[in-house]
């Protein structure tokens, strides 16, 4: 018999879809596994949760250099990196509004202009927004 946790990595590699996804596939009545891997999943967004919080502040702190016109490089290169994690581990929680707008600020960072940079803290309060009620 598979545990839970191996039940959860073999439907997320053969079904090519988020937790959120796979949440839905699960009928949570049908099998005490299955409610095992939906508690799994839900600790796995609270884990994330600080480090969640950590990458929106530096988006955050980011954006505000962008706008004083004080960003600097190595700030710059860190944000684009974060904004780029966020995108792919928003998509994967299933949160896809939150984790495009994260890849719209990666392509800003990745090749900014001041037009653009000038969006970027706008977006950082709409994303924060958008993730606000799973925070």
């Amino acid at each position: 018999m598979l545990r839970a946790s191996s039940k959860l990595q073999i439907l997320l590699c053969l079904s090519g879809k988020s937790f959120a996804g796979i949440l839905r596939l699960i009928d949570m009545s049908a099998n005490p596994a299955d409610a095992e891997i939906s508690a799994l999943l839900a600790d796995l967004w609270q884990r994330h949760l600080p480090s969640m919080h950590e990458r929106l502040s530096l988006l955050d702190h980011a954006a505000l250099s962008a706008a004083a016109g004080t960003l600097g490089e190595p700030e710059r290169a860190e944000a684009q990196a974060v904004a780029h994690k966020l995108a792919g581990n928003l998509g994967m929680f299933g949160y896809g509004a939150a984790g495009s707008i994260a890849s719209e600020i990666e392509h800003i960072f990745e090749d900014p202009t001041p037009d653009s940079l000038a969006h970027l803290a706008t977006l950082a309060r709409q994303l924060r927004r958008t993730l606000e009620p799973h925070l």
